[in-house]
C-alpha cells in the first residue's frame, strides 16, 4: 500500500473578487484619493525627469505585451494635463505593442526615475500619428521619431515605494554580476546556424548598440 503524503496546505485558485478581498482588504479612502483623472504638478515633474517607462498594451484577442521606452529625460511630453506624447524610436520592428494600439487602444504606463523609489502609473487610450509637426517636436535629426504615440489619460497615480525598496533596485551593491544576454545563442540554432553564426550575431548586436541607438542600421 502506498501512502499519500500531502506537503503544506492545498493551493486554492482565487476565482472571484469576493475571494480576492478575503485576502486583500479594501483600499483605504486615502489610498483611493491619490488616483487622479489627470496629471498634476508632481506627476508632470516626475515624467519630465524620467528617462524610462514600461508601456503595456492589450490586443483584440486579449494578449498583453509590455514594451520598454527609454531616452533622455523629457522624451515623453505633455500636450496638456490629460494627454501624453511618446516618440516611437528605431527598434526591432516587431511592433506588437503598436499593433495592439491599433486594435484596442488600451495602454498602461509605469514611469521610473533612478534613485526615486516611487513610480508613476498612467492608464488610458492611445492612438498613433505620423504628423510631421508632432514628429519634429518629439525628434531631431540625430534622434528621429518614427511615430508619435498620443495617450489620453483615464487615471494616474504614484505607486508606493515598497516594490523598489524590496528589490533594492537602485542599490548597486545588491545587483550582483552583470548578465550578458546572447541573442546569437537564441537565433542561430533556429535558422540552422552554428557557434560562429551566434558569435557573428552577438558582435552585430553589440555594434548596433554602440553606434546606432536612434536609427536602424
Amino acid at each position: 500500500n502506498s501512502a499519500i503524503i500531502t506537503i503544506g496546505p492545498a493551493m486554492a485558485q482565487i476565482l472571484s473578487v469576493e475571494d480576492l478581498r478575503r485576502v486583500l482588504a479594501q483600499p483605504r479612502a486615502t489610498t483611493l484619493a491619490k488616483i487622479l483623472p489627470e496629471i498634476d504638478d508632481q506627476g508632470r515633474a516626475f515624467i519630465a525627469r524620467s528617462p524610462f517607462a514600461m508601456m503595456a498594451t492589450r490586443g483584440a484577442g486579449g494578449k498583453v505585451e509590455v514594451s520598454p521606452k527609454g531616452d533622455t529625460p523629457g522624451f515623453v511630453q505633455l500636450e496638456n494635463a490629460r494627454t501624453l506624447l511618446i516618440p516611437e524610436r528605431a527598434g526591432n520592428n516587431l511592433a506588437f505593442g503598436l499593433t495592439h494600439i491599433l486594435e484596442t487602444g488600451h495602454v498602461g504606463l509605469n514611469f521610473l526615475l533612478p534613485g526615486t523609489s516611487e513610480t508613476f502609473r498612467v492608464s488610458g487610450m492611445a492612438t498613433l500619428h505620423d504628423d510631421a509637426d508632432l514628429l519634429a517636436r518629439l525628434g531631431s535629426t540625430d534622434r528621429p521619431a518614427l511615430l508619435a504615440i498620443r495617450v489620453t489619460v483615464e487615471h494616474c497615480y504614484f505607486h508606493c515605494a515598497r516594490a523598489i525598496l524590496r528589490s533594492k533596485l537602485w542599490q548597486p551593491d545588491s545587483w550582483g554580476e552583470r548578465m550578458k544576454v546572447s541573442f546569437g545563442q537564441i537565433i542561430a540554432p533556429r535558422v540552422g546556424g552554428d557557434a560562429a553564426m551566434a558569435n557573428e550575431i552577438d558582435t552585430r548586436v553589440d555594434t548596433v548598440m554602440a553606434t546606432s541607438l536612434w536609427k536602424n542600421a
